[in-house]
């Protein structure tokens, strides 16, 4: 059956109906890995949560709200993609998936996450980029053995000093928000590899030199007056990032000095005409 019928018949809500998208689920897969991407699923039949063996579940480029309880009987699961779906809240039986190292969220209509969240203790990456987020979710900030995570294309504003407490994060991307400055919190995160603020409104960057562990940071396309500086063997990606340091420097104090004096020329003018 074509894909043109195939979007017809998922608009009946009719569980043979989703039995027939999914297939036969008779048997657990070899390399217990269930990929059912692409299908059309406005629903999960329970039939595919049956293997309580399955390592990975694609779930990716569906029309799914929401997924049913009978999911957390899959404990032994390590990695769930649900990216390019249409979830608004957070799936409730995917917090009790003991065992869940990867979780695919992106290009959904997520605004905030439960509390539950921070059950996933082996939870290693997280990618929630595209979607509604104005305030970064607090609760990630529990997840102590999160490694990456990808919150690009929000409306994030703003980093929590909470964030500080994710000792094992190595690579934090955040492509596509409202910073305004860059993060704070970032500085004293001394074991972070990448850092992505690539798309954002950040005007000034501090030195980055002291972050001896970081290899690539993304800077691109921010109104910014100067590049950061980082230390031997970084690299950077962004306006003047090919260009020696001390030229820039020099490069942004002429322009800060032009600045001043045009400011003062300015009140002087002001102050004659005043006088006048």
């Amino acid at each position: 059956m074509g894909n043109a019928m195939r979007g017809v018949i998922t608009f009946v809500p009719s569980e043979r109906i989703q039995q027939y998208l999914v297939g036969k689920l008779t048997e657990m897969p070899l390399d217990r890995t269930l990929d059912l991407s692409s299908r059309q699923l406005r629903r999960l039949p329970v039939s595919a949560c049956v293997f309580d063996e399955l390592v990975k579940l694609y779930l990716s480029d569906n029309k799914l709200h929401s997924l049913p309880m009978e999911l957390q009987g899959l404990r032994n699961l390590q990695l769930l993609a649900l990216d390019f779906n249409c979830f608004e809240d957070f799936p409730e039986a995917v917090c009790r998936l003991p065992q869940m190292c990867i979780l695919y969220l992106g290009n959904n209509r997520l605004w905030s996450l439960p509390t539950e969240l921070k059950n996933l203790k082996e939870l290693n990456t997280l990618w929630l980029e595209t979607n509604c987020f104005t305030v970064f979710p607090k609760v990630i900030c529990e997840l102590s053995n999160l490694k990456t995570l990808h919150l690009g294309y929000n409306q994030i504003r703003s980093l929590p000093e909470e964030l500080r407490m994710l000792q094992e994060l190595r690579s934090i991307w955040l492509a596509g928000n409202q910073l305004t400055e860059f993060p704070p919190v970032l500085l004293e995160m001394h074991g972070l590899a990448v850092i992505d603020v690539d798309r954002n409104k950040i005007r000034y960057f501090p030195s980055l030199s002291h972050m001896q562990g970081l290899k690539l940071i993304i800077y691109d396309h921010n109104p910014c007056v100067n590049a950061p500086v980082v230390s031997e063997g970084a690299k950077r990606v962004g306006r003047w990032a090919d260009s020696p340091d001390p030229e820039i420097e020099e490069d942004t104090s002429k322009v800060t000095c032009e600045h001043n004096a045009e400011v003062t020329e300015e009140e002087e003018n002001n102050e004659e005409q005043q006088s006048a």
